[in-house]
């Protein structure tokens, strides 16, 4: 199977040994997308909502540079440093994706990259 690179200067780059994203055949493989401000490449201000409204922008440029949309997307996988915060994070996340939504996983982790709040992946289909 072929696969290609997807890259954008829209969303932050990568910072170690990965893409942004690969596109294999119809699927898009988007890596984790953190709250990181790709002009500046600094961290957001704020607090959680900040951040994942930002790691969603991040994760919507790179769907846009494999032509696809939020729309397109089937499958996501929150990472978050406090669950506590699930319900903000739900509310953000249920204003950029429209039903049906995306099959979802969410994982409290110890400890996240740049000690963000939240980190965020996702697989979409194109036609």
């Amino acid at each position: 199977m072929n696969k290609q690179e997807v890259k954008t200067n829209n969303a932050p780059a990568a910072i170690g040994a990965y893409s942004q994203g690969i596109q294999a055949g119809n699927l898009v493989f988007a890596s984790g997308q953190m709250p990181v401000d790709p002009a500046t490449g600094e961290v957001v201000s704020g607090g959680i909502a900040e951040q994942a409204r930002q790691a969603i922008e991040n994760m919507k440029a790179v769907m846009q540079a494999a032509n696809a949309s939020l729309d397109d997307v089937i499958k996501t996988t929150v990472f978050i440093k406090n669950m506590a915060d699930f319900g903000v994070i739900n509310d953000i996340y249920a204003s950029y994706f429209k039903a049906p939504f995306p099959a979802r996983s969410c994982v409290e982790v110890a400890r996240l990259p740049k000690d963000v709040l939240i980190e965020i992946e996702a697989i979409a289909r194109v036609e």
